[in-house]
């Protein structure tokens, strides 16, 4: 089965175009997507979030049409955008009670867990977190209700190289379930070189 299919997608965003991009991630898999700023890449995997509309193409995640999935197929996606959008006055703890009142399979266990494995700190508040531990929140509450599939958008920059091969090992041990898969997109070559089995570059929209 393949987590991700994509077939010539298209999406005109001012002067930028993508053009026809054909993309498919099979299920056990970690797909690096790599290019320079303005390549497309943040426009991909917001249209494969469906969070903006395509002008043309087809995109299914686990065979399903994004544009056809419940709230609850949603649920499959743990996504990591560049920009983290989490409450600024919450610490981890009330953000994971937040969310669990969020997605029916949230896992308290499991959070508690990341937050210890990633040194986060259970009372601080969210804007008092540095970049990399900004993060390192969103990843935790990515991996803990249970998905199938993550979308990561930059995950590892502002992370030091200790930080981002434990983060590494962490995808590696998330994709040895032959029914999860992750796209990561990198400006770090090293990182992908370390964990992904397949690299799509994008350039120019292509």
């Amino acid at each position: 089965m393949n987590a991700l299919e994509i077939h010539g997608l298209t999406k005109r965003r001012g002067d930028f175009v993508l053009r026809g991009l054909e993309l498919t991630l099979p299920a056990g898999c970690i797909m690096g997507l790599i290019g320079e700023n303005g390549a497309g890449k943040s426009t991909t995997i917001r249209l494969i979030l469906n969070g903006l509309r395509r002008d043309g193409g087809t995109i299914a995640v686990y065979g399903k049409d994004n544009r056809a999935m419940t709230a609850l197929d949603r649920e499959d996606i743990g996504v990591v955008l560049d920009e983290v959008g989490l409450p600024e006055y919450m610490n981890a703890q009330q953000i994971g009670r937040m969310m669990a009142g969020i997605f029916t399979h949230w896992q308290p266990e499991a959070y508690a867990g990341y937050l210890r494995r990633l040194a986060l700190p259970e009372d601080k508040p969210f804007r008092d977190f540095s970049r990399g531990m900004k993060m390192k929140q969103g990843l935790a509450v990515a991996l803990s209700h249970q998905p199938k599939l993550l979308l990561l958008d930059e995950a590892t920059s502002g992370l030091d190289p200790v930080v981002r091969d434990e983060i590494l090992t962490i995808f590696a041990d998330f994709t040895r379930d032959e029914e999860h898969a992750v796209l990561l997109s990198s400006h770090i070559v090293s990182d992908l070189e370390k964990i992904c089995d397949y690299i799509a570059f994008l350039h120019k929209g292509r």
